[in-house]
């Protein structure tokens, strides 16, 4: 079976047709079921579903900013192999977009009004760092599933301990996050110089916690 070669316009619209279906619309997923499906809803006080919800939208942002930092960097890396890569974890992490998706609307919230520029600012930081090399590229990958698992830990430790459809969501993304800093660890991520690690902290701190609100 021949394989098709996309023209760069191709490439470019097909990008766009990524962007637009993660912030507006319904991103393609896996074969995979929300961790989730089957299990009760739990009974939250008005607070208890007002701070979960914002946990869920903060998580929800982080994805759509990862699948702007992939897509960056799926434009411009070098490798066929790391493209594939970065393609195949941007699928992972539609999963993850739409399950924090779909349980804020269960607590009755809607996603953050910021998504929008969350995802541009990642797809251009992901762009820079394809240009700059593989090996940053994926080191950023790293550090990044890094700082999410971390955020990830913080937010099981917030959850009321009856949510248990929030809880199976978010221990299934740690997972899968911690398995995509793996892979690319493996293939030859670079590790980071401290100062870029610091402001990446930095704009995930301001990104979380405005998120949290909007």
């Amino acid at each position: 079976m021949s394989t098709r070669h996309y023209s760069p316009l191709d490439q470019l619209l097909i990008h766009v047709d990524r962007g637009v279906r993660t912030v507006f619309g319904q991103p393609p997923q896996t074969e995979r079921l929300n961790p989730a499906t089957g299990l009760p809803e739990a009974e939250l006080s008005e607070q208890q579903r007002r701070h979960v919800a914002g946990l869920m939208r903060v998580n929800h942002a982080g994805e759509v900013a990862a699948q702007g930092l992939y897509q960056g960097q799926a434009l411009t890396a070098r490798s066929a192999d790391v493209r594939a890569s970065m393609a195949r974890a941007a699928d992972e992490e539609n999963d993850h977009l739409t399950w924090c998706q779909g349980r804020v609307h269960d607590l009755d919230q809607g996603v953050s009004v910021l998504n929008p520029l969350w995802y541009l600012g990642s797809l251009a930081i992901g762009a820079a760092a394809g240009v700059v090399g593989d090996k940053w590229s994926l080191g950023f990958v790293v550090e990044t599933e890094r700082q999410v698992v971390r955020h990830l830990d913080q937010h099981l430790q917030q959850l009321p301990s009856q949510d248990h459809r929030s809880r199976a969501i978010l221990e299934q993304m740690r997972t899968d996050e911690q398995h995509h800093a793996t892979l690319a660890h493996e293939v030859g991520a670079a590790e980071l110089p401290p100062q870029i690690k610091s402001l990446m902290t930095l704009a995930s701190k301001v990104m979380t916690k405005t998120a949290y609100w909007i």
